[in-house]
């Protein structure tokens, strides 16, 4: 297979002239390319007066292939062996089931894997099945009627069922095009296998987490919800059992091997894996807000005149200031088109997150704005001290906008110019529950609200109109990464042997797809494992 770098299309151009365009990149009659896929499509957009499409194709030839590539001579041009996943041999000989707990996307892709291999393992997730979650979180956002295990953060498909489903990743891991292919069989859109910044979209994303699923128990696996797991079964520094608790009953299943993928809001499941002797350390993490502008001022921004185009859509952005502090401050998880949600999990505390759509077609573009916290700032040295200084921002936030869910709100204007802000401009801000317009320097630790008003000055000379006098803060954001790492070895497994720590909530990803490939990486550990 031959892979052709840097095709150009403009944005009127087909895209049924990639053949003929690759067949003069190799000096051929486009008669010979027997199939040709897309393997990457992005936009480049550097000069706002010529926005086109950048393309990198495979294609297969019924020619010699090696000789073609060498009579080309462009070092836009490669000869490429295709990519097949292939599960490691299997020196597991235990004739216990291993047990996933949580259903996130490490949980879903660890569970999968070890299913595909035989192991029939068990999931257990503490929230619901994706269609009873989504009543409980729609209802959550109209009544403000918080449901502690069912919510933004807990049920099938973990935190990022509702984000925008984005699959961009700054990780280089060999099963990261496994994800893409698991999640496109699933129902997720083909373009999730060549777009430079893919996405699934919250809409679309409940139906690859069900599919998931039924693929994991047609291959003999368990997905078990409404299981809270409450304690690791232990002796002699070895894993025997979990204990779980379902609609009130208690229930014990013995096990050798099981992979923690919690993800990062099951404080209670941290504090109790902690006082078994789970060695954590403190890990830095991130506060700040989500900001919000008129989507069709990112497109003008972003495009220019040609912002609009229908083959386009809704621009994005990704903006970074660093040596402002040790951290810097930078945009994460970048919504267009998209909302503001309610991310609660706790009682009496306010969290935002962000999501989108796949046809990303809302007034608003979102992004969270954030600021590193390193562990010297946190209130302690204990190893969970960053869980307790999340947990105060957040109980300052809803105390702030009214102990009633609606989150604290401020205008870029207003934040810049340190005054509380005391009514909206032009931008609605989409947050479900309302906001309260105050001041946010109340709410966020004095670092975070001071760096973020220098990135804004500084990140609008990069993205004209970011510092929008009516654009709206929202906030806190709190939960984008995990505030502790729990430690594991070589084998990924823990102080606790036969226990994996497993994505975001054990401090070792970021995101959908590096906390799917952490589980494909510890669901090897298990199949590795000679027990």
């Amino acid at each position: 297979m031959i892979r052709i770098n840097e095709i150009r299309l403009s944005l009127d151009e087909e895209e049924s002239l990639l053949k003929q365009k690759a067949a003069k990149q190799l000096k051929i009659n486009p008669k010979y390319i027997q199939s040709l896929t897309i393997f990457k499509k992005s936009v480049d957009a550097r000069k706002k007066s010529d926005v086109h499409f950048r393309y990198s194709v495979d294609v297969t030839l019924a020619l010699d292939e090696q000789q073609i590539v060498s009579k080309c001579k462009s070092a836009k041009v490669a000869l490429v062996q295709p990519y097949r996943y292939a599960l490691p041999a299997v020196n597991r000989h235990s004739a216990f089931r291993p047990i996933v707990v949580g259903f996130g996307p490490a949980g879903m892709l660890a569970g999968l894997i070890l299913a595909e291999a035989g192991l029939q393992p068990i999931v257990l997730e503490r929230g619901k099945r994706i269609d009873e979650r989504k009543k409980d979180v729609n209802a959550f956002w109209k009544t403000a009627a918080l449901d502690e295990e069912s919510n933004v953060q807990f049920g099938e498909g973990g935190a990022g069922t509702f984000s925008d489903g984005k699959l961009t990743t700054g990780i280089k891991s060999p099963f990261i095009r496994k994800v893409l292919e698991e999640l496109y069989e699933a129902g997720a859109p083909e373009e999730i296998l060549y777009a430079a910044k893919p996405h699934i979209g919250t809409d679309r994303l409940a139906i690859v987490v069900k599919n998931i699923r039924q693929k994991i128990e047609r291959l003999g696996g368990e997905v078990r919800t409404e299981c809270r797991l409450d304690r690791l079964i232990a002796a002699n520094g070895f894993v025997h059992g979990v204990t779980y608790t379902h609609k009130g009953e208690r229930y014990d299943i013995e096990t050798d091997s099981v992979i923690l993928a919690i993800g990062h809001s099951a404080r209670d499941t941290v504090d109790m894996l902690y006082k078994m002797g789970v060695e954590m350390i403190q890990k830095p993490f991130s506060v700040g807000a989500r900001i919000e502008h008129p989507q069709d001022l990112i497109n003008r921004a972003q495009y220019g005149d040609f912002a609009g185009h229908p083959r386009l859509g809704a621009a994005d952005y990704k903006l970074a200031c660093h040596g402002l502090h040790e951290r810097g401050a930078y945009t994460f998880c970048m919504c267009p088109g998209g909302t503001v949600v309610a991310a609660a999990s706790e009682k009496e505390g306010v969290i935002v997150n962000g999501m989108s759509s796949l046809a990303r077609d809302g007034e608003n573009a979102n992004a969270a704005l954030l600021v590193g916290i390193e562990p010297k700032d946190f209130p302690s040295s204990h190893p969970l001290a960053g869980i307790d200084y999340q947990r105060q921002i957040e109980h300052t936030a809803f105390v702030l906008a009214g102990s009633n869910y609606k989150a604290p709100a401020q205008l870029v204007g207003d934040f810049l110019q340190g005054k509380a802000s005391t009514q909206l401009g032009n931008v609605q801000p989409t947050y479900p529950l309302g906001v309260t317009l105050t001041s946010l320097d109340e709410c966020l630790p004095e670092k975070v609200s001071h760096t973020m008003k220098s990135a804004i000055v500084e990140m609008d000379k990069r993205l004209n109109g970011f510092r929008l006098y009516d654009a709206v803060l929202t906030a806190p954001e709190t939960r984008s990464s995990s505030a502790v790492r729990m430690v594991r070895d070589e084998f990924l497994q823990c102080s606790l042997r036969g226990v994996y720590p497993c994505g975001e909530g054990a401090g070792y990803a970021g995101g959908i797809v590096s906390a799917a490939c952490d589980g494909i990486k510890c669901a090897h550990a298990v199949l590795t494992d000679e027990h």
